[in-house]
């Protein structure tokens, strides 16, 4: 199995890795086939841009690559533009995966979105309890 650059410094120096303790928004995915696990942390700002996204993912080197890659992505974008991020788009930014591990963008996708759902219901809650 042939990884790019890009794919294999993401994998051998990730960027983002960790969790934020306070976070606006937690996302966890996991594909059991596989046995991926990936978690991300956002924090939003009061203008709805995420300014810090940290990922915790247990899995092979293209799940660590697209997490990786998928949070560099977002920091510095509202929720809406990061919404708009594609599993295709992290991919392409990684110069391509191997057919057999394409599921791992798929899953720093509903990773992200995840989070983001998550963000939305906790501000929803916070405006009926407010």
């Amino acid at each position: 199995m042939q990884y790019t650059e890009k794919v294999m410094d993401h994998f051998m120096h990730p960027r983002n890795v960790g969790e934020i303790a306070d976070a606006s928004g937690v996302g966890e995915v996991g594909n059991a086939k596989c046995g991926d696990i990936m978690k991300i942390y956002i924090k939003v700002d009061e203008n709805e841009v995420i300014t810090d996204v940290k990922f915790q993912t247990f899995g092979c080197g293209a799940a660590i690559a697209t997490s990786s890659r998928a949070t560099e992505m977002v920091i510095g974008k509202t929720i809406d533009e990061a919404l708009k991020i594609t599993n295709e788009m992290v991919t392409q930014s990684l110069g391509g995966l191997p057919p057999v591990k394409l599921h791992c963008s798929v899953l720093a996708e509903e990773a992200l979105h995840a989070a983001i759902a998550d963000y939305k219901n906790k501000r929803a809650a916070g405006k009926e309890n407010g």
